[in-house]
């Protein structure tokens, strides 16, 4: 077994662990950019979150919801950022859709999602073009989790 998520999931390799349920393990990250740092992990192993089960999908942003008042409540943080690379292309290292929960407070210099993009020079195209495409692609392939209540 390669992935090293898979592996704490095994318990071949100690992980901080914070919580758990039958589909998602939450630990410490071994190098947090704040204290509190925590990566969400689905139990059952992806790479991109396009390959994981709905359910798992879902799982998983459960998770992070209830951690991200923890870790307010615990660690007095103003808020906290979310954020899961998906894709090598992306800077995503560990071959295994995880979320990181990174506690956020007044004055760190962190910055926004945003800020990660400010020397992005490509010039995007015209909302209501890439708007068309997404559609067109989800119309070729309809994502069967979503009931016709759902607002797509």
């Amino acid at each position: 077994m390669d992935c090293i998520f898979c592996r704490i999931l095994a318990g071949e390799i100690p992980g901080e662990v914070v919580a758990e349920t039958a589909d998602t393990l939450a630990f410490l990250d071994v190098m947090p950019l704040a204290d509190g740092h925590v990566l969400v992990i689905p139990k059952t192993h992806a790479l991109v979150v396009e390959d994981l089960p709905a359910a798992s999908a879902a799982s998983l942003m459960h998770m992070a919801q209830l951690l991200s008042a923890a870790l307010c409540r615990e660690f007095g943080a103003s808020g906290t950022t979310m954020g899961i690379n998906n894709g090598p292309e992306t800077g995503q290292t560990v071959p295994h859709v995880h979320l990181h929960l990174v506690p956020r407070f007044p004055g760190d210099g962190a910055g926004s999602l945003h800020s990660a993009f400010s020397g992005f020079a490509a010039e995007p195209a015209p909302l209501a073009k890439t708007a068309q495409r997404i559609r067109k692609s989800l119309e070729a392939h309809p994502p069967e989790s979503f009931s016709s209540d759902d607002d797509l």
